[in-house]
Parts: C-alpha cells; structure tokens; sequence
C-alpha cells in the first residue's frame, strides 16, 4: 500500500484529541479496510509524558476488539509530537512493533497540527502519501 486514504473529518478528529492533551503526547490506534482509515479510537497514553507514549493496555484491547468487530483491521497507530519533528523519533523506530500499521504522528509547526503517515519496517522508515 503506497497511500492511506483519510477523511478531513477523521483527520481533525485525530488533530482535535492531540490538542486537547497538551502537553501530552496523545496517541490511538486508526481501524479501516483496503487503504481507507474509517474509525478514529483514541488510547489513554499511560506514561501522560510529553515525550513518549505507551498506550494503556485495556483500552489498546478493547480498541482492537472493536476495530475487529467492525470487520476492519488495525491500518494505523497514532501519536503526537507536541514539540517534536514530524518525523519518527529513535524511539518510534525502536518500539514499532506492528509493521503492518502505518506510523502517524502529529506534530505542531508553527502554531499548526499536521499529519504524516510511515511505513517502519526492521528499522527503515518510508513516508506514506495521504
């Protein structure tokens, strides 16, 4: 899959939980089929460090039980850098460990929210057009 295909309104919906935990890193797991992102489930970050993240294990379970229940598949995971580069971090590298998801992050340029995808892959890390 070289693109993702997301909705404006899926999108702010992602940019909206990000900027509601500042300074908070945010993160979320992103349901969908063939290339398209449908479902937006936003995950407690359990570490509430502005840094990194660690989604909170019940609520990642449960997000991936209805992600599966909707007939759809995990296509991406989220997280927000909000003071970051928009690009994955050592960490992010280090710690994908589903090579089947894209990587989203959220990251604040500039006063403004953006969103890129990768694929992270035995530690190479490739831009996914959106």
């Amino acid at each position: 899959m070289e693109s993702i295909r997301i909705s404006r309104l899926l999108k702010e919906q992602i940019l909206e939980h990000v900027e509601n935990l500042i300074p908070e890193e945010a993160c979320g797991l992103l349901g969908g089929i063939n290339g398209e992102v449908l479902s937006v489930l936003p995950v407690e970050n359990e570490l509430h460090s502005p840094i990194k993240f660690r989604m909170a294990a019940s609520e990642q379970i449960q997000s991936f039980q209805s992600i599966e229940s909707q007939g759809l598949v995990v296509i991406g995971i989220y997280h927000s850098h909000p003071k970051g580069q928009d690009f994955p971090s050592d960490s992010d590298i280090k710690e994908h460990a589903y090579p089947e998801s894209a990587s989203f992050i959220c990251s604040k340029m500039a006063g403004i929210w953006n969103l890129h995808a990768f694929w992270i892959r035995e530690g190479q890390v490739q831009e996914i057009e959106l």
